[in-house]
Order: structure tokens, then C-alpha cells, then sequence
């Protein structure tokens, strides 16, 4: 199978993805991270890791995850601030609680929360 290409204007770069990316989470999810104290609504998916290699290097090397992976942008919370996240896959998981999440720019994607997530307003979906 061949892989498929997409330019990454984070990473500044053009960047391979494998022909099946398999994300275990949609836009509108409600996650957790695995190891720090935060949870967050995913906003967006790279099927493979596309953002700076400086923003890759500052990851402590015994906790850097593979590249070959979907990463998520998530509109991100924690005890003291809302902000936005960039995280793979292998460290996320479903949000248990799977509360609302108190984002600032929640309303300015999505239309409110019902059933556990969010869905994405009327005319933002590709």
C-alpha cells in the first residue's frame, strides 16, 4: 500500500502518513491525558505526528511517543487553565467522567453537549 502525504504547516514540512490511521477518538470527544492531570475535547486529528521538531525534541526522551501515530488537538483544561493541546494518541484515553468541559473557545466550534460529547456546529465539519 502506498502512503498517503499531506503538507503540515506546523511542522513546515510535507509529512507521510500510513495508508490507515486508526483514531480511537472523533472531534467532539471528551479525553484524558494518561499521565498529567488534564482532560480535553478534541478539536482536531493528525494521522501522524505534524507539528515542530522543536516542539518533538523538548519531550523528555524517555517520554517522547512514536511519530507514527494520530496526535490530537484538544481544547485542554486543568485545575488552573484552559488551553490548547497537542497529544498522541498512545497518551490518551475516554474521559470516564465524560463532563462538559469548561473551554473558552468550546462555543466558538461546537453546539453544545449531549450524550457524553460535543458536536461540531452546523457548517465547521469538512
Amino acid at each position: 500500500m502506498q502512503r498517503a502525504s499531506f503538507f503540515s504547516p506546523q511542522a513546515g514540512r510535507r509529512l507521510s502518513a500510513p495508508p490507515v490511521a486508526e483514531a480511537r477518538f472523533g472531534i467532539g470527544d471528551v479525553v484524558k491525558h494518561r499521565l498529567f492531570d488534564f482532560r480535553g475535547v478534541v478539536v482536531d486529528i493528525d494521522p501522524v505526528f505534524a507539528n515542530s521538531e522543536e516542539w518533538y525534541e523538548s519531550i523528555p526522551a524517555d517520554m517522547r511517543p512514536k511519530r507514527d501515530q494520530p496526535f490530537y488537538h484538544l481544547l485542554a483544561e486543568n485545575d488552573e487553565n484552559s488551553y490548547v493541546a497537542y497529544v498522541s494518541q498512545q497518551n490518551l484515553i475516554a474521559d470516564a467522567e465524560a463532563g462538559p468541559v469548561e473551554h473558552p473557545s468550546l462555543e466558538d466550534m461546537f453546539d453544545g453537549f449531549r450524550n457524553g460529547r460535543y458536536r461540531l456546529r452546523r457548517g465547521l465539519s469538512h
